[in-house]
Protein backbone atom coordinates (compact mmCIF):
# COMPACT_ATOMS: atom_id res chain seq x y z
CA UNK A 1 0.00 0.00 0.00
CA UNK A 2 1.31 3.43 -0.94
CA UNK A 3 1.85 5.89 1.93
CA UNK A 4 -0.71 8.67 2.16
CA UNK A 5 0.09 12.28 1.33
CA UNK A 6 -0.08 13.16 5.04
CA UNK A 7 2.32 10.39 6.03
CA UNK A 8 4.78 11.49 3.36
CA UNK A 9 4.69 15.01 4.78
CA UNK A 10 5.36 13.66 8.29
CA UNK A 11 8.33 11.65 7.04
CA UNK A 12 9.69 14.68 5.23
CA UNK A 13 9.31 16.74 8.40
CA UNK A 14 11.23 14.15 10.44
CA UNK A 15 13.99 14.12 7.83
CA UNK A 16 14.24 17.89 7.94
CA UNK A 17 14.38 17.97 11.73
CA UNK A 18 16.92 15.17 11.67
CA UNK A 19 19.12 17.16 9.34
CA UNK A 20 19.23 19.99 11.85
CA UNK A 21 19.92 17.65 14.75
CA UNK A 22 22.62 15.69 12.97
CA UNK A 23 24.53 18.53 11.33
CA UNK A 24 23.52 21.93 12.73
CA UNK A 25 27.03 23.27 12.23
CA UNK A 26 27.01 22.47 8.52
CA UNK A 27 23.75 24.35 8.05
CA UNK A 28 24.51 27.29 10.30
CA UNK A 29 27.97 27.62 8.78
CA UNK A 30 26.38 28.88 5.58
CA UNK A 31 24.63 31.83 7.23
CA UNK A 32 25.72 35.41 6.58
CA UNK A 33 24.53 38.25 8.79
CA UNK A 34 25.45 41.47 7.02
CA UNK A 35 23.97 43.77 9.65
CA UNK A 36 25.87 42.01 12.43
CA UNK A 37 29.05 42.31 10.38
CA UNK A 38 28.48 46.04 9.96
CA UNK A 39 28.05 46.43 13.71
CA UNK A 40 31.34 44.62 14.30
CA UNK A 41 32.87 47.21 11.99
CA UNK A 42 36.16 45.52 11.15
CA UNK A 43 37.80 42.26 10.20
CA UNK A 44 41.42 41.34 10.99
CA UNK A 45 43.00 39.27 8.24
CA UNK A 46 46.36 37.48 8.14
CA UNK A 47 47.18 36.75 4.50
CA UNK A 48 50.04 35.73 2.26
CA UNK A 49 49.13 37.77 -0.83
CA UNK A 50 51.09 40.97 -1.46
CA UNK A 51 49.23 44.08 -0.33
CA UNK A 52 48.98 45.79 -3.74
CA UNK A 53 47.02 42.80 -5.09
CA UNK A 54 44.62 42.80 -2.12
CA UNK A 55 44.09 46.58 -2.06
CA UNK A 56 41.36 46.75 -4.78
CA UNK A 57 39.57 43.80 -3.17
CA UNK A 58 39.65 45.35 0.28
CA UNK A 59 38.56 48.72 -1.11
CA UNK A 60 35.54 47.07 -2.76
CA UNK A 61 34.67 45.20 0.45
CA UNK A 62 34.88 48.31 2.62
CA UNK A 63 32.85 50.36 0.15
CA UNK A 64 30.08 47.78 -0.07
CA UNK A 65 29.73 46.84 3.61
CA UNK A 66 31.37 49.65 5.58
CA UNK A 67 33.55 47.09 7.35
CA UNK A 68 37.23 48.02 7.75
CA UNK A 69 39.82 45.44 6.71
CA UNK A 70 42.96 45.33 8.85
CA UNK A 71 45.39 43.30 6.77
CA UNK A 72 48.70 41.83 7.89
CA UNK A 73 50.67 40.32 5.03
CA UNK A 74 53.51 37.87 5.57
CA UNK A 75 54.96 34.68 4.12
CA UNK A 76 53.02 31.46 4.65
CA UNK A 77 55.64 30.36 7.17
CA UNK A 78 55.38 33.57 9.19
CA UNK A 79 51.59 33.41 9.15
CA UNK A 80 51.59 29.85 10.48
CA UNK A 81 54.10 30.68 13.20
CA UNK A 82 52.28 33.81 14.39
CA UNK A 83 48.75 32.40 14.19
CA UNK A 84 49.69 29.15 15.95
CA UNK A 85 51.64 31.00 18.64
CA UNK A 86 48.67 33.31 19.31
CA UNK A 87 46.27 30.38 19.40
CA UNK A 88 48.39 28.37 21.83
CA UNK A 89 48.72 31.45 24.04
CA UNK A 90 44.93 31.79 24.06
CA UNK A 91 45.04 35.21 22.42
CA UNK A 92 44.33 34.85 18.68
CA UNK A 93 44.25 38.32 17.11
CA UNK A 94 43.02 37.27 13.67
CA UNK A 95 39.45 36.81 12.46
CA UNK A 96 40.38 35.33 9.10
CA UNK A 97 43.56 33.69 7.90
CA UNK A 98 44.48 32.72 4.37
CA UNK A 99 47.54 31.04 2.94
CA UNK A 100 48.40 28.03 0.85
CA UNK A 101 46.57 24.85 1.74
CA UNK A 102 49.53 23.31 3.57
CA UNK A 103 49.80 26.28 5.92
CA UNK A 104 46.05 26.47 6.49
CA UNK A 105 46.05 22.73 7.20
CA UNK A 106 48.56 23.26 10.03
CA UNK A 107 46.13 25.67 11.72
CA UNK A 108 43.29 23.26 11.09
CA UNK A 109 45.18 20.52 12.92
CA UNK A 110 45.62 22.92 15.85
CA UNK A 111 41.81 23.25 16.04
CA UNK A 112 42.38 26.98 15.62
CA UNK A 113 39.77 27.24 12.87
CA UNK A 114 35.99 26.82 12.85
CA UNK A 115 33.66 25.33 10.26
CA UNK A 116 32.35 27.75 7.65
CA UNK A 117 31.65 27.05 3.99
CA UNK A 118 31.23 30.13 1.80
CA UNK A 119 27.90 30.04 -0.07
CA UNK A 120 29.55 31.83 -3.03
CA UNK A 121 31.99 28.93 -3.48
CA UNK A 122 29.30 26.30 -4.04
CA UNK A 123 30.16 25.84 -7.73
CA UNK A 124 33.94 25.74 -7.34
CA UNK A 125 35.69 22.54 -8.53
CA UNK A 126 35.12 19.68 -6.11
CA UNK A 127 38.83 18.81 -5.80
CA UNK A 128 39.34 22.10 -3.98
CA UNK A 129 36.60 21.47 -1.41
CA UNK A 130 37.61 20.70 2.17
CA UNK A 131 35.77 17.56 3.32
CA UNK A 132 35.41 19.04 6.80
CA UNK A 133 33.94 22.33 5.58
CA UNK A 134 36.59 24.43 7.33
CA UNK A 135 38.94 25.59 4.58
CA UNK A 136 37.60 27.68 1.70
CA UNK A 137 39.82 27.63 -1.38
CA UNK A 138 39.35 30.77 -3.47
CA UNK A 139 42.29 30.63 -5.88
CA UNK A 140 45.26 28.44 -6.73
CA UNK A 141 48.90 29.35 -7.15
CA UNK A 142 50.84 27.57 -9.91
CA UNK A 143 54.59 27.51 -9.28
CA UNK A 144 56.44 28.28 -12.49
CA UNK A 145 59.95 29.07 -13.68
CA UNK A 146 60.29 32.83 -14.08
CA UNK A 147 63.18 34.45 -15.90
CA UNK A 148 64.61 37.85 -16.76
CA UNK A 149 63.92 38.33 -20.47
CA UNK A 150 66.92 40.67 -20.80
CA UNK A 151 69.35 38.14 -19.34
CA UNK A 152 68.07 34.86 -20.75
CA UNK A 153 67.67 34.15 -24.46
CA UNK A 154 64.57 32.24 -25.55
CA UNK A 155 66.74 29.55 -27.16
CA UNK A 156 68.49 28.89 -23.82
CA UNK A 157 65.36 28.47 -21.71
CA UNK A 158 65.03 25.24 -19.70
CA UNK A 159 62.35 22.92 -21.04
CA UNK A 160 61.99 20.90 -17.85
CA UNK A 161 63.27 20.50 -14.31
CA UNK A 162 66.32 18.49 -15.39
CA UNK A 163 67.53 21.42 -17.49
CA UNK A 164 67.97 23.47 -14.32
CA UNK A 165 70.94 21.25 -13.49
CA UNK A 166 72.86 22.40 -16.59
CA UNK A 167 76.21 23.93 -15.51
CA UNK A 168 75.36 27.15 -17.36
CA UNK A 169 72.81 27.92 -14.63
CA UNK A 170 75.31 27.57 -11.79
CA UNK A 171 74.84 30.57 -9.49
CA UNK A 172 72.07 31.98 -11.70
CA UNK A 173 69.01 30.31 -10.17
CA UNK A 174 66.99 31.71 -7.28
CA UNK A 175 64.64 29.82 -4.96
CA UNK A 176 63.21 30.59 -1.52
CA UNK A 177 65.21 29.04 1.31
CA UNK A 178 63.43 25.69 1.84
CA UNK A 179 64.79 25.43 5.38
CA UNK A 180 62.66 28.46 6.32
CA UNK A 181 59.94 28.66 3.66
CA UNK A 182 57.32 25.93 4.05
CA UNK A 183 55.89 26.38 0.54
CA UNK A 184 59.27 25.70 -1.05
CA UNK A 185 59.84 22.73 1.22
CA UNK A 186 56.45 21.41 0.10
CA UNK A 187 57.32 22.06 -3.56
CA UNK A 188 60.64 20.19 -3.37
CA UNK A 189 59.01 17.32 -1.45
CA UNK A 190 56.33 17.10 -4.15
CA UNK A 191 58.99 16.39 -6.77
CA UNK A 192 58.41 12.78 -5.76
CA UNK A 193 55.47 12.91 -8.17
CA UNK A 194 57.94 13.45 -11.02
CA UNK A 195 61.21 11.97 -9.77
CA UNK A 196 59.92 9.15 -7.61
CA UNK A 197 62.46 7.81 -5.10
CA UNK A 198 65.23 9.92 -6.68
CA UNK A 199 63.60 13.23 -5.77
CA UNK A 200 66.08 13.95 -2.97
CA UNK A 201 69.01 13.28 -5.32
CA UNK A 202 67.55 15.93 -7.60
CA UNK A 203 67.25 18.38 -4.69
CA UNK A 204 70.91 17.80 -3.79
CA UNK A 205 71.91 18.40 -7.41
CA UNK A 206 69.88 21.62 -7.43
CA UNK A 207 71.64 22.75 -4.25
CA UNK A 208 75.01 22.18 -5.96
CA UNK A 209 73.94 24.81 -8.47
CA UNK A 210 74.39 27.30 -5.60
CA UNK A 211 71.00 29.00 -5.94
CA UNK A 212 70.46 32.51 -4.64
CA UNK A 213 68.22 31.98 -1.62
CA UNK A 214 65.48 34.46 -0.72
CA UNK A 215 62.94 34.55 2.12
CA UNK A 216 59.83 33.49 0.19
CA UNK A 217 58.19 33.49 -3.23
CA UNK A 218 57.23 37.19 -3.04
CA UNK A 219 60.72 38.82 -3.17
CA UNK A 220 62.08 36.41 -5.79
CA UNK A 221 60.82 38.33 -8.88
CA UNK A 222 62.63 41.45 -7.68
CA UNK A 223 65.84 39.42 -7.42
CA UNK A 224 65.37 38.54 -11.08
CA UNK A 225 64.62 42.13 -12.07
CA UNK A 226 67.77 43.30 -10.25
CA UNK A 227 69.85 40.64 -11.98
CA UNK A 228 70.75 38.85 -8.73
CA UNK A 229 69.62 35.71 -10.55
CA UNK A 230 68.61 34.98 -14.13
CA UNK A 231 65.75 32.59 -13.43
CA UNK A 232 63.90 31.34 -10.39
CA UNK A 233 61.10 29.22 -9.01
CA UNK A 234 58.09 31.20 -7.83
CA UNK A 235 54.43 31.91 -8.60
CA UNK A 236 53.42 32.33 -12.25
CA UNK A 237 51.22 35.34 -11.48
CA UNK A 238 54.22 37.45 -10.54
CA UNK A 239 54.99 37.85 -14.26
CA UNK A 240 52.15 40.38 -14.38
CA UNK A 241 52.15 41.58 -10.78
CA UNK A 242 55.78 42.71 -10.65
CA UNK A 243 57.11 45.39 -12.97
CA UNK A 244 60.17 44.43 -14.94
CA UNK A 245 61.44 42.22 -17.79
CA UNK A 246 59.79 39.02 -16.58
CA UNK A 247 58.23 36.03 -18.27
CA UNK A 248 57.88 32.35 -17.43
CA UNK A 249 58.34 28.88 -18.84
CA UNK A 250 55.37 26.51 -18.87
CA UNK A 251 56.69 23.03 -18.08
CA UNK A 252 54.59 19.98 -18.95
CA UNK A 253 53.99 19.49 -15.23
CA UNK A 254 53.41 22.49 -12.97
CA UNK A 255 52.89 22.18 -9.24
CA UNK A 256 50.10 24.22 -7.74
CA UNK A 257 48.34 24.60 -4.43
CA UNK A 258 45.10 26.21 -3.39
CA UNK A 259 45.01 29.31 -1.24
CA UNK A 260 42.49 28.74 1.53
CA UNK A 261 40.46 31.13 3.62
CA UNK A 262 39.35 30.13 7.09
CA UNK A 263 37.57 31.63 10.07
CA UNK A 264 39.31 31.58 13.43
CA UNK A 265 37.75 29.47 16.19
CA UNK A 266 37.84 32.32 18.74
CA UNK A 267 37.40 35.61 16.96
CA UNK A 268 36.17 39.07 17.83
CA UNK A 269 34.38 39.62 14.53
CA UNK A 270 32.88 36.32 13.36
CA UNK A 271 30.19 37.83 11.12
CA UNK A 272 32.61 40.20 9.41
CA UNK A 273 34.97 37.25 9.00
CA UNK A 274 32.33 35.12 7.28
CA UNK A 275 31.32 38.01 5.05
CA UNK A 276 34.96 38.57 4.04
CA UNK A 277 35.49 34.90 3.18
CA UNK A 278 32.33 34.74 1.09
CA UNK A 279 33.14 38.04 -0.64
CA UNK A 280 36.41 36.68 -2.03
CA UNK A 281 34.53 33.76 -3.57
CA UNK A 282 31.93 35.85 -5.43
CA UNK A 283 32.13 36.06 -9.26
CA UNK A 284 32.77 39.80 -8.98
CA UNK A 285 35.90 39.33 -6.88
CA UNK A 286 36.99 36.21 -8.74
CA UNK A 287 37.17 38.40 -11.85
CA UNK A 288 39.21 41.00 -9.95
CA UNK A 289 41.52 38.22 -8.77
CA UNK A 290 42.03 37.21 -12.39
CA UNK A 291 42.64 40.81 -13.44
CA UNK A 292 45.43 41.08 -10.88
CA UNK A 293 47.14 38.05 -12.40
CA UNK A 294 46.06 35.42 -9.87
CA UNK A 295 44.35 32.16 -10.81
CA UNK A 296 40.77 32.14 -9.43
CA UNK A 297 38.63 29.04 -8.90
CA UNK A 298 35.41 30.23 -10.51
CA UNK A 299 34.98 28.12 -13.65
CA UNK A 300 35.99 29.75 -16.94
CA UNK A 301 37.84 32.73 -15.43
CA UNK A 302 41.55 33.01 -16.28
CA UNK A 303 44.16 35.64 -15.37
CA UNK A 304 46.07 37.81 -17.82
CA UNK A 305 49.10 35.55 -17.54
CA UNK A 306 50.85 34.20 -20.62
CA UNK A 307 49.55 30.71 -21.48
CA UNK A 308 47.22 30.76 -18.47
CA UNK A 309 44.96 28.03 -19.84
CA UNK A 310 48.00 25.82 -20.51
CA UNK A 311 49.23 26.44 -16.96
CA UNK A 312 45.89 25.27 -15.55
CA UNK A 313 45.83 22.26 -17.89
CA UNK A 314 49.35 21.19 -16.79
CA UNK A 315 48.75 21.75 -13.08
CA UNK A 316 49.51 19.01 -10.53
CA UNK A 317 48.32 19.55 -6.97
CA UNK A 318 50.87 19.23 -4.22
CA UNK A 319 50.38 17.01 -1.19
CA UNK A 320 50.59 18.37 2.34
CA UNK A 321 53.34 17.12 4.65
CA UNK A 322 52.38 16.84 8.29
CA UNK A 323 53.87 19.25 10.83
CA UNK A 324 56.44 16.61 11.81
CA UNK A 325 57.28 15.96 8.16
CA UNK A 326 57.75 19.70 7.62
CA UNK A 327 60.21 19.83 10.51
CA UNK A 328 62.19 16.89 9.11
CA UNK A 329 62.18 18.38 5.62
CA UNK A 330 63.39 21.76 6.79
CA UNK A 331 66.14 20.16 8.86
CA UNK A 332 67.25 18.11 5.85
CA UNK A 333 67.13 21.11 3.54
CA UNK A 334 69.18 23.15 6.03
CA UNK A 335 71.96 20.58 5.66
CA UNK A 336 71.63 20.36 1.89
CA UNK A 337 71.42 24.07 1.04
CA UNK A 338 73.21 25.70 3.98
CA UNK A 339 75.54 22.97 5.19
CA UNK A 340 74.23 23.32 8.74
Amino acid sequence: MKPSHASRRIVALFLLVGAFLIAPGALLAQSLDIEAAKKEGRVVVYGSTVANVMTPIHTAFEKRYGVKVEYWRASATAIAERAIAEWRAGKPAFDVVFAINGTAALLKRENALVKFSAPAAAKFPSQFKDKDGILNAFRHTPISLLYNTELVKAADLPKGYDDLLDPKWHGKISIPDPSRHTSTAQFLWSLQKIKGDKWLDYVRALARQKPFLVESFAPLPQALVKGEAHLGITYAQYTTQVKGPLSHVVFDKIFTDSTDLALGAKVANPNAGKLYIDFLCTPEIQKIIAETGDFPLAPGIYPNVKDAEKVVANAIFMDNPSEEEFKKLQSEFRKIFLGQ
